[in-house]
Order: structure tokens, then sequence, then C-alpha cells
């Protein structure tokens, strides 16, 4: 029986999903923040409580390393940013996007949830517009294969982090 793009697709979402699973149920409160060097990029709690990334127009070299935090606040800015835009919706600045904080699990339980239900609508042929310009011919099947590798990495980075900080404690 033939497998569509979709259904691969779909897939390897799910089979990314569950990485993401077992990296979010072992971390700690302690992790998220956990700094694993002297050149990080975090989160910062301001005086309204909102919690906002650190961040650079121009990437700096050397590059940051991100805290789990810090991903996590990521992962909620590209992927509402993509789900905005499949759903046709103007997406927030990214400076209107915060960490969710202690709620960041259920924050990103929140954007699988309504990503799969924002794909089961979509027509997968339709053009798609992000993360790439306009004109580029691209289609809602490109940007969830993005949505997955986008994810799939983010999610070995938290992972690896994860990993280091339980082996620096042992």
């Amino acid at each position: 029986m033939p497998v569509s793009s979709t259904d691969s697709l779909r897939w390897q979402f799910d089979l990314t999903w569950s990485l993401a699973s077992y990296h979010f149920d072992a971390l700690a409160p302690e992790d998220l923040r956990w700094e694993p060097g002297p050149l990080v990029w975090t989160v910062h709690q301001g005086t309204d409580g909102n919690w906002r990334p650190d961040w650079a127009d121009t990437e700096p070299d050397p590059i940051p390393v991100p805290t789990i935090a810090w991903l996590t606040w990521h992962i909620d800015w590209w992927w509402s940013t993509a789900l905005a835009h499949l759903e046709g919706r103007t997406p927030p600045p990214r400076e209107q996007v915060y960490w969710a904080g202690d709620a960041v699990r259920a924050r990103l339980d929140e954007l699988r949830a309504a990503w799969s239900a924002a794909l089961d609508a979509a027509d997968p042929d339709a053009p798609a517009a992000y993360p790439w310009p306009a004109d580029a011919g691209l289609t809602v099947t490109h940007l969830a294969a993005w949505v997955n590798a986008e994810l799939m990495k983010n999610v070995a980075e938290i992972g690896q982090l994860r990993l280091l900080r339980a082996a620096s404690l042992a």
C-alpha cells in the first residue's frame, strides 16, 4: 500500500514528538536554566514578570550555547509563527513571544495539538510563504517538513544539554 508524503511527514512528526516527550518528561525545573558554560543565551524575567530571551539580530561569533529555557522559547517562537502563517493569521513579533516558564511543557503540548489540527485542515499543496520568501514556490508540505526538521534539531539540542547536565552532576 503506497504511503503519501503527508502520511510520511505525519509519521516523522510523531516520531520526533516521541523523542521530544522522552526528554521533556525527564527535565527537572533546575535543568531549564542551567548554563553549560560562560557564553550562553538564556531567558531573563523582566519587572513585568515576562521571560525574555537573549537575542542578537546578527549572529555573534562565537555563537552562545543556548540553555534549555532558551531552546524551548525558540521552539515556541518559530512554531507559533509557522502555525499563524498556516492558519492565515498575523504572527506576533518575536519580542512579544515570551518564555512560558513553569508552564513550558503545557505550552509546547498546546502547540503540538494546534499544529496537528491545522495540518489536518490544510491543503498540503497550498502555497506557504514561511520561513522562506513568498515567491519561493513552496507548499504547506514543505512547511511541515521544515517544522519536523527544526523540531528534531531543537529536541536533539535539548536532549544533549539534559545529558550534559546529568553527567556534570554525577
